[in-house]
């Protein structure tokens, strides 16, 4: 071994870090930096070709096995960020639903308790909001869609040809004494007694909804 190829060797087992990072510097450059190349150190390409042959295969080595590590720790930083999103929709998401159980548990406890302040009389917008505490949100707007069509949320309203009565035209209006015996002034009775009919009958109010589509009438 000459001495300048025993020199190379043993700057590379020394010093294999700076040698792998002066290797990445170079290959990482590629030709759209090549106008830098002319200002790299001199000695860096000396030294490089001081290196024998199985020295340089032991840098390629090291550099390769530094760039796949580079590559995992970034790949890993990524994964972790992708599972912290994940877990935050996720929570997100819980709490919706959790949200969501609980107005429909307090829906279902009220309409049940029927705590609602009777009036003289009332708008079409009060009886929608009285109509929204009852009827499951899932089911508010089909059932909003035969009303409007049946009585245009008028809890007085009769039929001059057949006496329906009331917000779902119920036949006879009496009918509706099941559900409270103010079926005739009170449209939350009304509501409780349209939404159990659209429940036996067809299934929900959507159910419902769509029988009216069809033929008009439910």
């Amino acid at each position: 071994m000459s001495r300048n190829s025993a020199r190379g060797f043993a700057v590379v087992s020394a010093t294999a870090v700076t040698t792998v990072g002066a290797v990445m510097g170079v290959a990482q450059a590629g030709t759209a930096q090549s106008g830098d190349e002319a200002a790299a150190p001199a000695g860096d390409a000396t030294l490089l070709a001081d290196i024998p042959a199985g020295a340089q295969a032991q840098v390629q080595t090291v550099s390769l096995t530094r760039q796949a590590d580079t590559q995992a720790v970034a790949a890993d930083a990524v994964a972790r960020k992708s599972a912290r999103e994940a877990a935050r929709k996720q929570a997100a998401q819980a709490a919706e639903a959790k949200r969501k159980a609980a107005e429909e548990k307090a829906r279902e406890a009220k309409a049940a308790s029927g705590d609602f302040p009777v009036q003289s009389s009332y708008t079409a917008a009060q009886v929608q909001a009285i109509a929204r505490q009852i009827v499951p949100s899932g089911q508010f707007q089909c059932f909003s869609n035969i009303v409007n069509h049946e009585s245009t949320w008028n809890y007085l309203a009769v039929n001059p040809s057949s006496g329906a009565y009331g917000l779902v035209q119920a036949l006879p209006g009496s009918k509706m004494a099941s559900a409270g015996a103010d079926w005739r002034t009170n449209p939350a009775t009304q509501i409780k007694w349209g939404l159990n009919y659209m429940n036996v009958r067809y299934g929900s109010p959507c159910d419902a909804w769509a029988y009216w589509q069809a033929h008009g009438n439910y």
